[in-house]
């Protein structure tokens, strides 16, 4: 049965991103048996009942090196809730990476949407590849809210008045912003992890710059926090080589 107006939800706003691990296959000791299969052969399989921390100079080796089949033996699922527009930036992401998100065509969409915080700098100076974000103005800010918020609106009435007369959900969709939230699974190894924190956030390891959008890099941040405490030694070998993926 279709929701009467009286049933239809009502917008929410955020500001924030969410990703949780929700399963892994990961260690440090990946890298070392598959990188030492190459001398060892069978062998190699006694690097799993081994204290990788011995190793840790192959691994940095390897990464210095960029010797980056060996970083590609493990996995880790992510669980993202993010607005849509992040996720069209996340998929540029191919190589080592598999995706599913939920779909518009087979649910009721929710009417959750991003409006960015004060901490999120609104004005763009400068050219493509030398430019930066500076703060904006309280008024700029006030302004920002209060015009997302209408379009949100008026967009999500839109959708449910075609939902309730009647037409197709894929149909439908096409009124909705992409600053609605979606939610999706992502599945990728170090190696592939390493590639997209190379370019979707700054650091001061860096050696090469990157400037990525603020909403996407804050994905980034969550799931470099993550990555660390399953990887300790690859983590370090990435930064102490200038974040660049082997």
């Amino acid at each position: 049965m279709s929701a009467t107006p009286a049933e239809n939800a009502k917008p929410t706003y955020r500001s924030d991103v969410t990703v949780e691990l929700v399963k892994h296959t990961a260690g440090d000791s990946d890298v070392l048996w598959a990188a030492r299969v190459s001398t060892a052969g069978e062998q190699s399989l006694e690097e799993l009942s081994k204290d990788p921390e011995r190793s840790q100079g192959l691994i940095n080796y390897l990464m210095r090196d960029r010797h980056g089949s060996p970083f590609e033996h493990n996995s880790m699922t992510f669980f993202i809730s993010a607005p849509i527009f992040v996720f069209r930036e996340f998929m540029r992401h191919r190589v080592g990476w598999s995706y599913n998100e939920e779909s518009g065509r087979y649910r009721r969409l929710e009417p959750v949407f991003y409006i960015p915080d004060a901490e999120r700098k609104l004005i763009q100076e400068g050219r493509p590849g030398k430019y930066v974000f500076v703060e904006g103005t309280q008024a700029q800010q006030e302004l920002t809210g209060r015009v997302m918020e209408d379009s949100y609106r008026h967009a999500y009435e839109a959708y449910e008045e075609m939902l309730d007369a009647g037409v197709a959900r894929e149909v439908a969709r096409a009124v909705l912003p992409v600053g609605l939230y979606s939610s999706m699974y992502a599945t990728c190894n170090a190696r592939s992890l390493m590639h997209f924190l190379g370019l979707r956030t700054q650091h001061e390891d860096a050696k090469v710059p990157s400037f990525p959008q603020r909403e996407i890099e804050m994905v980034g941040e969550k799931m470099e926090q993550q990555w660390a405490k399953l990887m300790p030694l690859t983590y370090a070998a990435f930064n102490a080589n200038g974040r660049i993926a082997p």
